[in-house]
Formats: structure tokens, sequence, C-alpha cells
């Protein structure tokens, strides 16, 4: 979200692309459902363009999303990624086969500077997903604040933003938000050495 604050400072970002697991119900990395997903779009005056897909399948489906996106007369996209290398390269090379300018607004820039900026900036966010062997279920739930930092320096060699998948989170508020998103919690499920906090999209009244 970072990313994105940044990026509409200098470009205009008018859709978000959310590639979905197979069944398309719930998204690949956050396990977060399609219609929550839907709604923080909405909260944002962005069109959100979901696309299904296995994880054999997922460059071809990718792909196909962003040239229909550059159909739309899209020529530049935005990414999150902070330091990791080779999925740098992967995006960089699949821009460039769809004649795609990738933009990475957060490359390279030091953790505490990006997780101060995004806590400052006025962001809210709960801690969605984690690796298990990293952090526990305590963890989940937790609001990305001043406390979560500290209690997560406190923990020693671990990504302050989550940047090797310790953890991922929600954003359901901040300064790009017309609104904020409202949710309900729910259960937490393990899938293969991860945990998933369920969520479901509540109106806000």
């Amino acid at each position: 979200m970072l990313a994105l604050y940044r990026a509409i400072q200098m470009v205009d970002v008018p859709y978000l692309l959310n590639m979905l697991s197979e069944d398309g119900s719930v998204s690949r990395s956050h396990g977060l459902s399609a219609e929550l997903l839907k709604a923080q779009a909405a909260a944002m005056g962005k069109v959100i363009v979901q696309k299904p897909s296995t994880w054999k399948g997922y460059e071809e489906a990718f792909k196909k999303a962003v040239l229909e996106l550059k159909g739309k007369g899209i020529t530049v996209g935005v990414f999150g990624d902070i330091e990791l290398q080779e999925h740098r390269d992967w995006i960089e090379r699949v821009c460039s086969e769809l004649e795609i300018e990738p933009v990475f607004p957060l490359w390279g820039i030091d953790r505490i500077e990006l997780i101060n900026e995004f806590i400052s900036s006025g962001f809210r966010a709960v801690v969605v997903s984690t690796r298990a062997e990293i952090l526990g279920e305590e963890w989940l739930g937790r609001e990305i604040d001043w406390g979560f930092v500290k209690d997560m320096k406190a923990l020693g060699g671990v990504d302050l933003c989550g940047e090797k998948g310790e953890y991922h989170t929600f954003v359901f508020d901040g300064p790009i938000f017309l609104c904020p998103v409202g949710f309900v919690v729910g259960g937490i499920r393990r899938e293969e050495g991860r945990l998933f906090l369920e969520l479901s999209h509540e109106e806000k009244r």
C-alpha cells in the first residue's frame, strides 16, 4: 500500500490487479477473500481486476491480465518489492515482454524508514498471515503501530516489513482511502506452514 501511496504522487493509478487462488475465492499470498479486496479497492476509489490462477499457470494468467489492462491504456505497473532481486528480475522480464514499465517505489529503502512512514502517514493495517515458525497466533490481528515495531525489533533477525514473507497485512484505512473498510475477524487456519486470520467484509454504518 505504501508503494501505491508513493506512486500516485507521480502517476495516475486507476486499476489494482489482484491474483486469486484457482477457485477465485481468496488472494494468493494473503489468503484474503475476493469480496474483502473488492471492498478495499472501492474504499480507495479504485477499480480492481481479479484473476484466478494456479501457481503453475501464474505467469500466463498474470500476463493475460496485464494485457487486458494495457488494452485500457495502462503503460506502467507499480510493485511493492523492497529487496528480493529474484522477484524483481521476474517482474522486469515479464513487463519487458509486455512492453510495460515497472516501477518500484520502495526498492532499496531502509525498513525502519518504510514502516515509520507507513504509520506516520496514517495507514492502518492488521496482520492476517504469518510464517508459523517465526510469528505465532498471537501476532494475528495485531495492528501495525509503534508497539508492533518495538516487539518486532525485540525478536531480532525478522524483517520489519515482512519482505521475506514473515507476515502479511490487510490495510483498511489511510490517506488514500475515501473511507475505512469495515471487517469482522473470524477464525484461524493453518496451511503449509503459514497461519491465516479469516476476515470478512462488514459494511460501515
